[in-house]
């Protein structure tokens, strides 16, 4: 399992509660995508549930439920079952919900304790959030959820006020350097630039070769493309049918070094140009794995976005 030097004070909080008489039913892992959230809930799950003298089982255990995205569609849940690819949903469901507190009306399995991982929570479904609201007002003893969340803001406020908060700081570069390495990857300055502290999206950047790309897309927000030849470049190094993770990766690099420059710019006027392109990233990054995108003319929409954030930018669309 990776090590996570950002962990050192959640643990600090999460064993000092274990330690004490009444240990809080409902916890909110929280801080952005990338910082070892869902490990820390895997390993915190285990040191839950184990008992002195109860032989614990070392893969899936009896006592911890983790709920994440299923099968998109009874199609996928068939493929599932055969042990093929399938494609996944990109919420929790309700029928998710409802299956895991059927669980909870039994005992735990090998001790008094039972973990319920939900990662990421701030993906379920209205109905199924409003749904564990209920198990989280009333839980059963001896059930413990541990909720990874990426952005808190989407929970519903009741279910944030029925938990208590561990949150996760970004990593510096340093930690990111060292970190890569420790993985066998090489590190790069302008993937760790972009990742902005999460190791997840600095690994991503790095498997994917996105370094280049990254140049590009600053090149593209500082000096703009009067002539096309950075937006063909762009287009060139994405590739003309890129696979959907690193078209969303891409996207994601668009999102980070656009937020970057909208920090550190001083020029009021371009830092809302840049805040607007960031939107149409975000949007356009939430459109693309459903609408019905030319492949190879959305690299061009991307670099069109940046070079509306540039300074003396030309037009988005002219």
């Amino acid at each position: 399992m990776t090590r996570w030097p950002n962990h050192a004070e959640a643990w600090r909080a999460w064993r000092d509660a274990l330690a004490g008489e009444r240990m809080h039913h409902g916890w909110l892992l929280a801080g952005k995508a990338g910082l070892g959230k869902r490990d820390f809930a895997l390993a915190a799950a285990r040191e839950l549930v184990a008992e002195p003298g109860v032989p614990q089982p070392a893969g899936d255990h009896p006592d911890i439920i983790i709920l994440t995205y299923g099968p998109k569609d009874e199609k996928a849940e068939k493929a599932q079952a055969d042990g093929k690819p399938f494609e996944l949903a990109r919420s929790i469901r309700i029928k998710q919900i409802r299956a895991m507190q059927k669980r909870l009306v039994t005992r735990p399995t090998l001790g008094s304790r039972r973990a319920i991982i939900i990662d990421p929570a701030d993906d379920m479904e209205k109905s199924a959030a409003n749904a564990l609201l209920k198990s989280l007002e009333e839980p059963p003893a001896g059930t413990f959820f541990l909720l990874v969340t990426h952005r808190p803001a989407r929970l519903l406020p009741t279910i944030r006020s029925r938990c208590r908060t561990l949150r996760f700081p970004v990593l510096s570069d340093d930690q990111l350097a060292r970190m890569l390495e420790e993985e066998g990857v090489v590190p790069d300055i302008q993937a760790i630039a972009a990742a902005e502290g999460s190791f997840g999206a600095a690994l991503r950047f790095a498997e994917l070769d996105l370094a280049p790309i990254a140049r590009v897309i600053a090149g593209l927000l500082a000096s703009g493309d009067s002539g096309m030849t950075g937006r063909g470049e762009l287009a060139r190094l994405i590739g003309p049918r890129a696979e959907r993770e690193r078209m969303q990766a891409v996207l994601e690099l668009a999102q980070s070094l656009t937020a970057r420059a909208a920090r550190t710019t001083e020029d009021p006027e371009r830092r809302l140009r840049l805040i607007d392109t960031h939107a149409a990233l975000v949007q356009l990054a939430a459109e693309a794995p459903t609408a019905n995108f030319d492949p190879g003319m959305l690299p061009f929409e991307i670099g069109t976005l940046l070079v509306a954030a540039a300074p003396a930018s030309e037009p988005a669309h002219g």
